[in-house]
Formats: C-alpha cells, structure tokens, sequence
C-alpha cells in the first residue's frame, strides 16, 4: 500500500512540474508574441541615435491601443520578405510631407528634428546635404511615412512609400544592450 500512495505522489508531483512549465511557456510565448520582444538593430540607418548591433525592447502592446505617432521609433516588416527594420514616423495618414533645402516640412510646417543635430553637422562638415528634396508625398489612411535618422544611409519611405499600419510591429521602448548604454531612445 505504501508503494502505490508512493507512485501516485510521484506522478501528482511530475503533473504540478508540467503544469507550470505549460503555464510559463504559454506566459512567455504570449508575451513575446503580443506584448514586448527584444529586437537588434542592423545597420546604420538610424544613426546616431540607435547603433549598429544596439539592442532594444519593443513594445508591441501600444499599437493595438492607439496608432503610431511622428517622433515614435518603430519596428516595421516593409514587405513580405520577413524583414524587420527600425525608422522614425515623420508623418501619418492625411499629412503631407516633403523636403527642401535639406528641410523635412510636415502640412507646410518646418518639422523640428533636434535628433538630427549631430547628423546634420557631419553632412555640412562632408559637404553634402541630410535630406535630400522629395515629395510633396500625402500620407494614406491606414499608413505611416518613415524615415531614418541617418538620412544619408536609409532605405525608407522615400523609397519604398509609405508604410501600412498592419506592417508596424512595435515601437521601440529602451535600449538595453551594451549595458554601458542603456537608455531611452527619442
């Protein structure tokens, strides 16, 4: 009798086990999925504020309660190819952007981009300009226009249009790897 209250403890005990590692999984699975994922930034595109190799959170969560907006550094798939790149929303549906005279302007309005600051100065210091003329380009319901901060060394929606919202996958919360760099991106 002590041998069977014995394996029927055993294989309570491995069931608890299995149950927890289920609910854990399932947890982690959903969270990654629906919630915030870790992301590597590949390239120079969006220099100087993310770097090449740099680490960032994403969350993925703020989208399903609000669209994205100019300013927000977002995680996009551009096209079905499974992609994900990093860009700044410049513009969302019913704006209309353009550049002039190495000048991003938003509905007619010069838009302030302190983030280019550092940026700008090596392209004056190079001889070349940041941003160079496009548009006007007026932004489709449903999508954002994006670009990155490096203008110089970006594929964005200069070039491939704007960009639907169902391809945004998240926005880009903290960097969080190297640790000597951990911070906030704006």
């Amino acid at each position: 009798m002590e041998q069977t209250n014995s394996a029927t403890k055993w294989k309570v005990e491995l069931f608890d086990w299995l149950k927890s590692f289920l609910l854990i999984g399932g947890l982690t699975v959903f969270i990654y999925v629906f919630v915030m994922a870790p992301y590597v930034v590949q390239g120079r595109s969006m220099e100087s504020t993310l770097h090449d190799r740099e680490r960032v959170i994403v969350n993925k969560a703020i989208y399903y309660l609000k669209d994205p907006q100019p300013g927000d550094i977002v995680i996009i798939h551009p096209d079905a190819s499974g992609d994900n790149w990093i860009k700044r929303v410049v513009a969302k549906a019913g704006d209309t952007v353009e550049a002039k005279n190495d000048q991003l302007y938003v509905n007619g309005q010069p838009l302030s981009e302190e983030y280019l600051t550092n940026n700008k100065l090596k392209a004056s210091a190079a001889g070349v300009t940041l941003t160079e003329d496009f548009g006007p380009v007026t932004i489709p319901e449903g999508s954002v226009f994006v670009m990155g901060d490096n203008r110089n060394n970006s594929m964005d929606s200069r070039v491939i249009g704007p960009v639907k919202l169902d391809h945004v996958v998240g926005r880009a919360e903290a960097v969080y790897w190297p640790l000597a760099d951990i911070r906030l991106p704006r």
